[in-house]
């Protein structure tokens, strides 16, 4: 379920950067990339209607087995025995379920992404106002008149009349760009509380629209499989027949619809690819740059905290030269493991030897956790 929920967003992205290499030969494929939005409602308003039609699912659904079944809820009791164990009943999907499911496969998520362009370019209205001032302050140029001896200078107003329409719209955007967030996060939330309520096995749908459509996506069986082919080459034959007109015209009319229909199993078969192939550039490409960024050489981690000193512990002398024990310059420094502090050799030696800890944190040390420290010469 989830895989086949991302699926359309990886298509979306695989067929952008697809088109955006062709556009740097094919100029004219800019205007694909600059209603980006519409071309792929289109898209997936052709092939979703297919799919539903065709096989019960959506389009990324039938990919990895799934089918849509309406749930119908038995309320009565004499029924109770031979329904389900989740009280659901499952049958093949209505005509409206299927033009609602294309409604919330297609046209929800168009309107979504428009709103959310709409609020980007809002947000970033709002931050240019605040960092320059407002967009809409033009200063006109100032015109001189030379008139003999005198010149006449005239400066207009600093705000233009703004036509009524384009007031609206500049409200509705400001209305999008302060309530989109919180439908956004509203979405998201109940987004969330549906699919986790759907792993805990606490609701039978996945997502809000499937509950509001009264679907239930299972996954498909073995027969179903087969069947499906032979439902869609009975819809094709049936299709075939309805053709009327002359002979010529139902041979024309026939060689179109195979066509079509051979440009949509091609144009599946080509999306897939084209996802497959956007995955594997995709982690490809983001694999190589790990392994450049990535240092050959890693720093060394940093050194543990010194431990503290014990209340009944020898203090330690303000300069890090002078011995703790003897209180002179050290000789022969030596540090005892345990602890990290250095000292003379003779007085840590005797006093471990004498007392079995480090004098300053009384932790328990050894004669041979103690070493010498040398100096670079």
């Amino acid at each position: 379920m989830a895989a086949a929920q991302q699926l359309p967003a990886s298509l979306r992205a695989a067929l952008t950067y697809s088109i955006g290499v062709l556009a740097l030969r094919r100029p004219f494929l800019h205007k694909v990339l600059d209603y980006e939005d519409e071309f792929f409602a289109l898209l997936l308003l052709v092939l979703e209607s297919h799919s539903l039609r065709t096989t019960d699912a959506s389009f990324s659904e039938s990919l990895y087995g799934l089918r849509r079944r309406a749930a119908k809820i038995r309320t009565k009791q004499a029924d109770i025995r031979s329904q389900p164990k989740d009280g659901i009943q499952h049958s093949g999907l209505e005509k409206r379920q299927r033009v609602l499911s294309v409604v919330f496969l297609v046209v929800l998520p168009y309107f979504k992404s428009k709103l959310h362009s709409i609020y980007k370019r809002e947000r970033e209205a709002r931050l240019q106002a605040s960092l320059w001032g407002p967009a809409d302050e033009q200063f006109e140029d100032v015109d001189y008149f030379d008139e003999g001896e005198t010149s006449i200078t005239s400066v207009t107003s600093t705000e233009a009349e703004v036509s009524m329409r384009t007031q609206v719209v500049k409200n509705i955007q400001k209305i999008i760009g302060a309530c989109y967030p919180w439908v956004h996060a509203t979405a998201e939330g109940l987004t969330f509380t549906y699919q986790l309520l759907y792993l805990l096995d606490a609701t039978g749908f996945y997502s809000v629209g499937l509950h509001a459509l009264g679907i239930h996506v299972c996954r498909a069986t073995g027969q179903e499989l087969m069947d499906t082919s032979s439902r869609i080459s009975k819809i094709r034959s049936r299709e075939r027949e309805r053709l009327r007109g002359p002979p010529w015209l139902k041979a024309v009319q026939g060689a179109l619809l195979k066509c079509s229909y051979a440009v949509l199993d091609y144009a599946q078969t080509g999306l897939i690819a084209a996802v497959f192939i956007f995955k594997m550039m995709e982690w490809w490409y983001q694999s190589a740059e790990e392994r450049m960024s990535a240092p050959t050489v890693y720093p060394p981690p940093p050194p543990p905290p010194p431990p503290k000193v014990a209340r009944d512990g020898i203090p330690l002398p303000p300069d890090r030269t002078i011995c703790p024990l003897c209180s002179q310059k050290r000789a022969n420094p030596s540090v005892v493991t345990v602890s990290g502090f250095v000292f003379c050799y003779a007085c840590i030696h005797k006093y471990v030897s004498q007392y079995k800890r480090c004098p300053v944190t009384l932790m328990s040390a050894d004669v041979e956790q103690i070493r010498r420290l040398f100096h670079d010469m």
